[in-house]
């Protein structure tokens, strides 16, 4: 599951930075035409240049006042300039009548109504308001706008339903409302635009069938109703009165009813691009007719993914696969193998099987790509499957292939020394991570192209590593069982990388100080090995670097002057090591963008640096199970990030090679102390906020201060000589989920304020010298009376002691009974305790419930715990037993 959320992810970035680099390439070509056509030649036929209209001028003035333009955009668009043709964005008919016939203005961030005065505009035939903040439902008068032959209104917050009166747009030959937040069905209206040759709807919200009308817009090239919503397809009939078209995007509507849809498809003798991604094949009865199979086909992409497909699609597949094809998605299906004939897709260049079931040996598969597949392919995707056996060497069959991935499958045996030097061609991208290969560290240096990476991570690869690419701009050999030195990295000099994980392994000996070459350098993780010696003074260098992970070493010393230069550092993890001296005030001065910094279990020493108090988006403060002295800082209440609710750090980090064809994703990880136990967070990372300050030498109180972390998940200032009381103000630290002020000097009461926080399920206030009644509240009677002991003055439940005036109260109430009562007192109290108990569920949820689910505000609710409903139980339990205990 956690997979299929990461792959999802990636795709949605994916999809959204290609969209942006695509409008980026597209408007800087297209602005530069406009101002070519606003500023060029033409004129009447005597060489003068016609202007533009005095009443279209001022109806572009009036569009432009409407709006909110945070870069610019329109600034050439001046009332002291009189030719609006030379404006940014507007086109012109210079050589005849100067009427504005068109506006592109893309990729501009404006916001705000889209002005009527438009509708002066009547010669507009192009109209490109993209990429932009434009909200509501579409302006009416666009209706109006009849000589419209290109409208763009994708990439915007539009809503509400899709209007009818598009239909009246009669000369429209591209129309793309894709990217908004539309909702409804889609009209039928849009039947009327037969002149129409590209159709998106795409990343929308509606719902309904698609319409039948659509079978009139018979000169369609490309039509892309991908994810528009919850929709499906009738009756696919009308697809074959398309005979222009080449591109088909279905993602996501149901086809779960179209018999015979294959025939259909392979009807359009033009169409070159279908995707049908999760559209619910796996349920058609009838795929195709025998007529079928003696057809051909001119796609050269399709993408059939998320279909839940079983190799018995293949028979209706194969007349897909014509020597044309050149792109197959697969992935995400339930395929036990691939046929034979996939061998001989002679224009196969990349193929994707990932996430399917091929229980099948590695080399069987192989086998059947042996034709001159072998000789085309160029990417093979296929992780997530179920492999077996070795690393065969018919892989170097694949005489041209650049970019393979195999990761978790169950491929195993030793990899030969000698078959990457042995490879055919360039490798960009290989991954043979989470798999059970073992053998000897291979040879990375050769046949490696250049931005390359490579990923062996979670095998059992052992030995020393010696060689690697030096062009390699990610390096991940994690989680195996690597020895030795690691002075290999200073082969690295391209200048190339950006990734570099060896963590997990039994390496040893010191950092090199060879780090100079890694400029570029985004990510270094070395935790968990046996790594010693000082840091090296060209860490320095690392000014690009933004994950610092040494966690579990043995690194010594203090830390370099030069690191306080990577100040792009978000996540530093130096903990588990032997670090000494001060804390360095440096890192609060000059590391500004840290959301994590963790030192425990180190020997750092003296007070706690007042510049830490600076960090702004520090979010998790691990400075545990150190040497430190001194008061902790009050000015701790400035850290903005454990105040302010709401946006939480987006803790993905992403890497693109030099030919734009692979993106890394690396997701922060941490070890973090939680609730006793040391535990990995992952995705969540970036919502937790704590800090841990246990088991120093910290003296004085607790500063009022800090209780204004509003936003503070966890607290642990165990293990330390703190002094005098708890703050009566801590109540106010509602999202506090963890409480740990056990083994201080601290006095008096537990404030009641306490009795507020509903969301604690892990305190501890033990071995202090608290006294007097544990206030009431279903939270607080709910913990083991452990949590209290050593606190001899401390009284009231669960623990046993009970406070003065407890025995007369309870007297008294024995002395009150009625003669005349049929039930037993036990009985009737423990009736109430459990009509108690139900109503501190019922009332939990209603009472936190806003807390716990409001997403908006970013509060999040951690727990470790098998299932919730046990935790209610334990819970409940645990409260009528203290009740009738005491």
């Amino acid at each position: 599951m956690e997979n299929k959320i990461c792959i999802h992810n990636m795709n949605q970035c994916v999809h959204i930075l290609f969209l942006l680099v695509v409008l980026i390439l597209v408007t800087t070509t297209a602005t530069n035409q406009l101002v070519a056509v606003g500023r060029g030649g033409g004129g009447d036929g005597n060489g003068v240049m016609k202007k533009c209209l005095d009443k279209e001028r001022h109806a572009l003035l009036h569009f432009k006042a409407s709006l909110q333009d945070p870069i610019g955009c329109l600034y050439t668009w001046r009332a002291e300039e009189n030719d609006c043709c030379r404006w940014k964005g507007v086109m012109c008919n210079n050589n005849k009548t100067g009427h504005v016939t068109g506006l592109n203005i893309r990729l501009c961030l404006l916001e705000g109504e889209i002005s009527h005065s438009l509708v002066n505009l009547s010669y507009l035939n192009h109209l490109d308001l993209s990429a932009n903040y434009f909200n509501g439902t579409i302006p009416t008068f666009i209706g109006s706008l009849t000589q419209l032959r290109y409208l763009d209104l994708s990439f915007n917050y539009f809503n509400g339903t899709i209007p009818t009166f598009i239909g009246s747009l009669t000369q429209l030959r591209y129309l793309d409302l894709s990217d908004n937040d539309f909702n409804g069905i889609i009209p039928g209206s849009i039947g009327s635009l037969t002149e129409l040759r590209h159709l998106d709807l795409s990343y929308n919200s509606l719902y309904g069938t698609i319409p039948q009308e659509f079978g009139n817009l018979t000169n369609l090239q490309g039509i892309s109703l991908g994810n528009v919503g919850r929709c499906r397809v009738e009756n696919i009939q009308w697809l074959s009165h398309l005979s222009h078209l080449e591109d088909l995007r279905m993602d996501g509507i149901s086809l779960a009813k179209q018999n015979y849809w294959v025939d259909v498809i392979s009807s359009l003798r033009n169409l070159s691009h279908l995707s049908l991604d999760g559209c619910e094949l796996s349920q058609v009865m009838y795929p195709y007719s025998s007529s079928f199979l003696n057809s051909s086909s001119s796609l050269y992409f399709l993408n059939l993914r998320n279909n839940n497909l079983t190799s018995s699609m293949y028979h209706w597949l194969f007349p897909l696969t014509s020597n044309k094809l050149q792109y197959l998605y697969l992935s995400n299906n339930m395929l036990d193998g691939i046929p034979k004939y996939f061998g001989n897709i002679c224009s196969l260049t990349f193929l994707n099987l990932n996430n399917n079931s091929m229980a099948v040996e590695f080399s069987v598969f192989l086998s059947n790509l042996s034709g001159c597949t072998s000789l085309s392919l160029q990417y093979l995707h296929a992780s997530q499957n179920q492999f077996t056996g070795p690393l065969s060497d018919d892989i170097q069959t694949l005489t041209n292939l650049t970019y393979l991935d195999i990761s978790n499958n169950r491929i195993s045996d030793t990899i030969p020394m000698d078959i990457w030097s042995m490879w055919p061609s360039q490798l960009t991208y290989l991954n043979l991570s989470s798999n059970n290969i073992s053998g000897k560290a291979p040879d990375l240096s050769s046949h490696f192209d250049s931005n390359s990476v490579i990923d062996l991570s979670s095998n059992n690869f052992y030995g020393p590593m010696s060689n690697v690419s030096s062009t390699v701009a990610s390096l991940d050999l994690s989680r195996n069982k690597f020895s030795g030195g690691i002075s290999f990295i200073c082969q690295i000099v391209g200048g190339f990388l950006e990734f570099l994980d060896l963590s997990g392994n039994f390496l040893s000996g010191p950092l090199p100080n060879c780090l100079w070459h890694f400029k570029r350098l985004v990510v270094l993780k070395l935790e968990d090995n046996n790594l010693s010696g000082r840091l090296p003074p060209s860490i320095g260098y690392l000014r690009e670097l933004e994950v610092l992970d040494l966690y579990k070493n043995n690194f010594s010393g203090e830390l370099p002057l030069s690191l306080k230069n990577c100040t792009s550092l978000n996540l530093m993890n130096l903990g588990a090591n032997k670090f000494s001296g001060n804390v360095p005030v440096w890192i609060g001065e000059k590391l500004s963008r840290l959301y994590v910094l963790i030192l425990r279990s180190n020997s750092f020493f003296g007070t706690i640096p007042l510049q830490l108090c600076q960090l702004p988006n520090l979010q998790i403060l691990d400075m545990s199970k150190n040497h430190l002295n001194g008061t902790i800082p009050s000015c701790l209440s400035n850290l903005r990030s454990m105040i302010q609710g709401g946006k939480t750090y987006e803790n993905v980090h992403f890497m693109l090679t030099s030919d734009h064809v692979v993106l890394n994703e690396y997701v922060d990880q941490a070890m973090i102390e939680w609730q006793g136990d040391e535990r990995e967070f992952f995705r969540n990372l970036g919502l937790l906020r704590s800090i841990d300050l246990s088991s120093n030498n910290l003296t004085g109180q607790i500063p009022y201060a800090i209780t204004n972390l509003y936003e503070l998940i966890s607290l642990n200032l165990s293990k330390n000589s703190l002094l005098g009381e708890i703050p009566l103000t801590i109540g106010q630290m509602k999202q506090l989920e963890t409480l740990d002020l056990s083994r201080n000097n601290l006095s008096g009461e537990m404030p009641s304020s306490m009795s507020e926080m509903c969301l604690l399920n892990d305190l501890d206030v033990s071995f202090n010298n608290l006294s007097g009644r544990i206030p009431t509240s279903t939270q607080l009677q709910s913990f083991e009376p452990s949590r209290y002991n050593g606190n001899r003055r401390l009284c009231g439940p669960p623990l046993s002691k009970k406070c003065p005036g407890d025995e007369e109260s309870e007297a008294t109430s024995v002395n009150g009974k009625s003669e005349g009562d049929g039930e037993d007192i036990d009985e009737v109290w423990g009736w109430f305790y459990i009509g108690g108990a139900t109503g501190f569920v019922t009332g939990f949820w209603i009472a936190c419930g806003a807390l716990l689910l409001n997403r908006q505000e970013g509060h999040v609710f951690f727990h470790f715990y098998d299932g919730f409903s046990d935790w209610v139980y334990v819970k409940v339990v645990v409260f009528i037993v203290n009740l009738q205990r005491n």
